[in-house]
């Protein structure tokens, strides 16, 4: 019988299937390999050249310069001086070596045994805890990526790191890594950081120091010393630890090594240049656009101003008062700004937020609007009792100087005057001239309004008699001349515009006469400087609020003193410390500058009267407030008080013009000052009083007939 064909063994179905899948497997994975690297391959043709790396910076960092380009301070991210790698302390490789990436020597910018782990750990805590990023990852992510947690970015993560490291040696990474990594307390580099939190550069870092560095990187704001300091200790006492695991030290010197006896630099002061800044550097986002370029913000404070305005202030302010200064260019340049007495203890910048009552200093307004309506500073007023409504003012003392100038009412403060100046043209043709001259917040139209009884800021106040200074121009207070980027290229660059007339100049020549006879024989002496100085006084009711505002050879100031809690302060008037404190700074402020003076001639009165000092009795009972339009605001009923007869208190005999006439020798015979008369008081056979033709009739007080 003949033996039968032996059978060959085929495959049987699941064989065949395995085989098949293996080698799809291998195909795909190969097609992958090749697709990985040309991604790669073009990823790193397109990277940018290690140079260029060095130089790219990491979020925006402002330098803010004084007007002489001196450096006030830099917000923003802090770049110390980069160091070469063979610069690089050894402690601070190894400890950022052994504490984020220990295989770095090995892997090829990506850890697939770090990232089981990772894997690992999060299956068994049911959250992501470690990261398993290396180096080269952590240094893709800080250049060209962000840190959202998502796997896209965590893939484009992977393919840069591959990239880098075909591009890059381990040195320069690590190189890299070290100079821009950010570190906490806007510290990019370990040489910032050193500085920052040592006060020395990174070439000199200790072992303890390495491990403080190389702790922050896990995270910045947790273990800063300048946010916690103990965290800062406690996780560097982990990267000593992890050092020694990994064979960087031994065990004696991780026992040796003591984080607790680092000796960390101090904080930096924070002195008063930040209430200016403060202020200043919003405006940023008006001006420009750019948000990622280092720029240099070129403002208009002058260094040198600021410490005098300072020093004004801090040795100025009666004890447990505060106090403001702000001091203005004759082109709207702010040149020094206080916000307070002491900027770490309160950061509240009482020249720009605060609004208080001006007093006195508000009648420039009432003023103002009086020389505008017809009104000249010769013209005589009567200074008497007055009744308004429901509201009777008085005098510093009760007294009363019968007819006197226009110049001497403004001079001595007279409150009686401002009242009826305010009665006669209208308390709303006083609140319209305070819009004019760039007052925002709201103001009420009381005839009690004239003795300043609405609130203001200093700033505001201060634009507003810089625009006097100006004759009669809108002054708007700016704080930063230019702004430009590294390169030098101008973004923006400040223009003065001086187009806009908020009165003719013979109103404000009018108020500066007035002004600068307040300094030279009135309320204002202590302002004296040496120079010619124009300016007023101002004091709240109970002596709440202290104001000096001026100017000199082209530069306006404007000081505040008071208590927060708007409490009493026993002294305070706007001609003692105040004006005071105005001179103290004034005197350093315009020394350079050349001596000015003012196109109108100082006329002083021929006697001196009482000091600046508002004591109202009674208040309307239906006033009003407006907005910047002019129109009413609502605000309720208004205050009652008990209401006065108007008569004067006992004091010292009544300073009327019959006694000036008698000290200074005046007689029948003598001359007499001319009076304001509206046509009907003034007898047909005696000669007018000279008047301009559109002066309105005064509604002035006159002398009680005897």
């Amino acid at each position: 019988m003949a033996r039968g064909k032996k059978r060959s063994k085929q495959p049987g179905p699941v064989r065949k299937w395995f085989f098949r899948l293996v080698k799809t497997g291998l195909v795909i994975g190969l097609l992958g390999f090749i697709a990985l690297a040309v991604t790669v391959t073009v990823i790193r043709s397109s990277l940018p050249g290690y140079e260029d790396l060095k130089s790219s910076p990491n979020g925006q960092m402002i330098r803010v310069l004084d007007v002489s380009g001196r450096e006030l301070f830099s917000m923003g991210p802090s770049y110390g001086q980069w160091l070469e790698y063979d610069d690089i302390p050894q402690v601070m490789i190894d400890a950022m070596v052994a504490v984020e990436d220990r295989r770095y020597e090995s892997h090829l910018g990506v850890d697939p045994i770090g990232i089981a782990r990772s894997v690992k750990v999060r299956l068994e805590r049911g959250r992501w805890v470690q990261g398993g990023s290396t180096i080269t990852q952590q240094l893709a992510r800080n250049i060209f990526l962000n840190n959202s947690r998502t796997f896209g970015r965590k893939g484009r993560e992977m393919l840069l790191a591959l990239a880098i490291e075909r591009k890059f040696s381990k040195e320069q990474i690590l190189e890299l890594y070290l100079n821009k990594v950010y570190y906490g307390g806007g510290a990019y580099g370990i040489d910032a950081a050193s500085r920052r939190f040592f006060a020395h550069s990174a070439s000199e870092l200790s072992l303890a120091e390495a491990a403080i560095i190389a702790g922050l990187v896990k995270a910045p704001s947790r273990y800063s010393p300048t946010a916690d300091a103990q965290a800062a200790i406690d996780r560097a006492t982990v990267v000593l630890r992890v050092m020694q695991d990994a064979g960087a030290i031994t065990a004696a010197q991780a026992a040796e090594t003591k984080p607790t006896a680092v000796k960390m630099a101090p904080e930096p002061r924070q002195n008063s240049v930040r209430y200016f800044t403060d202020w200043a550097l919003p405006q940023l986002d008006l001006l420009i656009d750019e948000t990622v370029e280092p720029i240099e913000v070129w403002t208009t404070l002058d260094l040198g101003m600021q410490r005098a305005a300072t020093n004004a202030i801090q040795t100025g302010v009666p004890a447990g008062v505060q106090g403001a200064l702000v001091a203005i260019d004759r082109d709207g340049a702010v040149r020094a700004m206080v916000g307070g007495t002491d900027y770490v203890t309160s950061n509240y910048n009482r020249a720009t937020q605060a609004v208080r009552q001006p007093g006195s200093a508000w009648k420039a307004f009432v003023y103002m609007a009086a020389l505008e309506a017809g009104y000249s500073p010769n013209d005589i007023v009567t200074d008497q009792p007055i009744k308004i409504g429901n509201w009777t003012p008085r005098n510093s003392g009760g007294n009363y100087a019968g007819d006197i100038s226009l110049r001497s009412a403004f001079a001595y403060s007279k409150n009686t005057v401002a009242a009826a100046i305010g009665n006669d043209i209208g308390t709303t043709t006083v609140a319209n001239m305070a819009r004019r001259f760039g007052i925002s917040t709201p103001i009420d139209v009381y005839p009690s309004m004239v003795l300043g009884t609405s609130d203001v800021r200093l700033l505001e106040m201060t634009r507003a008699f810089a625009s006097i200074n100006a004759k009669g121009i809108a002054i708007t207070p700016y704080a930063i001349t230019k702004v430009s980027n590294m390169n030098g290229d101008v973004l923006y660059k400040s223009k003065y515009d001086g187009s806009r007339v908020l009165v003719d100049p013979w109103v404000a020549a009018g108020i500066t006469d007035l002004m600068q006879t307040a300094v030279n024989t009135g309320t204002g002496r202590a302002a004296k400087i040496g120079r010619p100085v124009a300016g007023k006084t101002g004091t709240t009711s109970s002596n709440k609020d202290g104001w000096f505002l001026g100017f000199s050879s082209g530069l306006t100031t404007g000081v505040w003193m008071g208590r927060d809690d708007a409490k009493a302060v026993r002294g305070l008037q706007g001609g003692r410390a105040p004006a005071a404190a105005f001179a103290a700074f004034m005197k350093v402020a315009v020394a350079k500058r050349k001596i000015e003076k003012f196109e109108t001639d100082l006329v002083l009165p021929d006697w001196q009267l009482e000091p600046d000092e508002e004591e109202l009795y009674g208040a309307p009972e239906d006033g009003i407030y407006v907005d910047e339009n002019g129109m009413p605001i609502e605000t309720g009923q208004g205050l009652e008080y008990d209401l006065e007869d108007g008569q004067a208190e006992d004091g010292p005999p009544q300073l009327d013009q019959g006694w000036i006439d008698s000290v200074l020798g005046r007689g029948e015979q003598g001359e007499q000052p001319e009076t304001r008369q509206s046509e009907n008081d003034s007898p047909a056979d005696e000669p007018q009083t000279p008047a301009r033709p559109d002066a309105p009739v005064s509604i002035l007080p006159k002398p009680a007939e005897e």
